[in-house]
């Protein structure tokens, strides 16, 4: 059975801010803010898309944004690729929850 691996909260999301402002200076489609939150459940951890972006754009671009925020986050999204939730017409764009990250800590 793997050990419990932890990660800093901040330290993750200096990373995503990072990644999604690399990110969306190669998609300029999506006008995002750089977020100061992370979504997090079971199936992905990530940003929301407003709905006035994800009405201008395709899932195949949306996809390739997550991808390469996902990119950009290296050894936190593990070898799993960008990943796209969507639920109505709610989108959530960032990472798989890699299966040995159980908890955040606050550093």
């Amino acid at each position: 059975m793997k050990k419990p691996v932890s990660i800093s909260m901040s330290k993750f999301t200096e990373s995503v801010q990072a990644a999604v402002k690399a990110a969306t200076a190669k998609h300029p489609k999506f006008k995002l803010e750089v977020p100061s939150a992370v979504s997090v459940s079971y199936l992905i951890r990530g940003i929301p898309v407003p709905e006035s972006v994800a009405s201008q754009v395709t899932l195949s671009e949306t996809q390739a944004l997550a991808s390469d925020i996902a990119s950009h986050l290296g050894a936190f999204a593990g070898e799993q690729g960008g990943a796209v939730y969507s639920i109505g017409r709610h989108i959530i764009i960032g990472i798989p929850v890699p299966p040995e990250i159980l908890q955040f800590e606050q550093k």
